[in-house]
């Protein structure tokens, strides 16, 4: 075997250089990418002030004891000094396996995936149908989209409010079922109504995002492709299965993956509808609230660990999302 020597440098032809330290390749990124760097570091600071610090300091909080009773405050002109102390992971062992974990953490948890669950497919399924309603040539059909998209553009709180309203006792609603002869729940007194009531919210606060999502992705599949399936004989229900759903399918599961976490996570619909007066209808997310905000004495402790084990779930949930959908599409590949 011969070896070629470039004769000026005595090293042999095809040997790997030495890596550069990662001091060095910083320092080549950044003379090569000042620009970009001057562009985002604005933005990091901004992340780092508003999310990175917060996070940090709800993890320490987490192993703490720390309530509004033992944290530095401040009365008139006297600063009392925080006197709470490090006591690990007991706060995480009295949420999952205290004496009253399922009071505090597991009944609200499995309260929590099911409202997930229920909402999000009600958003997917009703946001299809009036997707591929409006996808069809119709009369009006502008004026059909700009009234749908309405809840999504109202303001939350306003949203919430009104239904509140038309839920009281006293409300349209309530006022419309005995018209009829028909019993009239208690929308916002009775555990199952009020679950049922903040489903039926919810849905109503997110169709409209499922419905647009969905119509671009429906007006970005090939027509042709409905065109040759037709001429094969195909039905509607079979174009639709074979045609629109592997369509939709990229579009599908983005916005299926942000509905379970921005569900998962929705505090404005159960808060504002109920506020803390529907204990078995809260969620995770303002159960942790209540916790921390809502109670005396406030337990910053409990409830930032609340926080840390949603972001946790969460995080979960991700990871295998999109690993099944990774395997699912390498499976359609083959």
């Amino acid at each position: 075997m011969t070896v070629a020597i470039d004769r000026a440098t005595g090293k042999r032809r095809g040997d790997r250089a030495p890596r550069p330290g990662l001091g060095q390749r910083f320092k080549r990124s950044y003379q090569k990418h000042w620009y970009a760097y001057a562009m985002i570091a604005p933005v990091a600071i901004v992340l780092g002030v508003l999310v990175l610090y917060p996070l940090i300091y709800g993890v320490y909080l987490t192993l703490t004891d720390a309530n509004s009773l033992n944290t530095a405050r401040t009365i008139g002109v006297n600063h009392i000094d925080a006197t709470y102390k490090f006591i690990g992971l007991d706060n995480y062992a009295d949420i999952l396996w205290g004496p009253t974990a399922y009071d505090r953490f597991w009944s609200h948890f499995i309260w929590t995936i099911v409202w997930t669950a229920l909402c999000v497919a009600l958003h997917y399924g009703l946001g299809l149908g009036l997707a591929l309603l409006l996808n069809q040539k119709l009369r009006g059909r502008t004026l059909y989209r700009l009234i749908l998209v309405l809840p999504w553009a109202v303001p939350t709180f306003v949203t919430v409010f009104g239904w509140r309203f038309m839920l009281a006792d006293g409300g349209i609603i309530n006022s419309f079922l005995e018209t009829l002869h028909l019993p009239t729940p208690l929308w916002l007194e009775d555990t199952f109504w009020q679950r049922f009531a903040a489903i039926m919210v919810n849905t109503w606060c997110g169709v409209p995002f499922m419905m647009v999502s969905l119509l671009g992705g429906l007006q970005s599949i090939d027509t042709s492709l409905y065109e040759a399936a037709e001429m094969d004989g195909a039905t509607a229900w079979q174009r639709f299965r074979h045609v629109t759903l592997p369509g939709l399918r990229s579009v599908s599961s983005t916005v299926v993956l942000l509905g379970v976490i921005w569900t998962f996570n929705q505090f404005a619909v159960i808060f504002l509808l109920f506020g803390n007066t529907a204990p078995d209808a809260q969620i995770l997310v303002t159960w942790a609230y209540f916790l921390g905000f809502g109670q005396q004495p406030r337990d910053f402790a409990q409830s930032a660990a609340y926080g840390i084990l949603l972001l946790a779930i969460l995080i979960v949930f991700t990871s295998f999302y999109r690993r099944w959908l990774n395997r699912n599409d390498q499976q359609l590949a083959i």
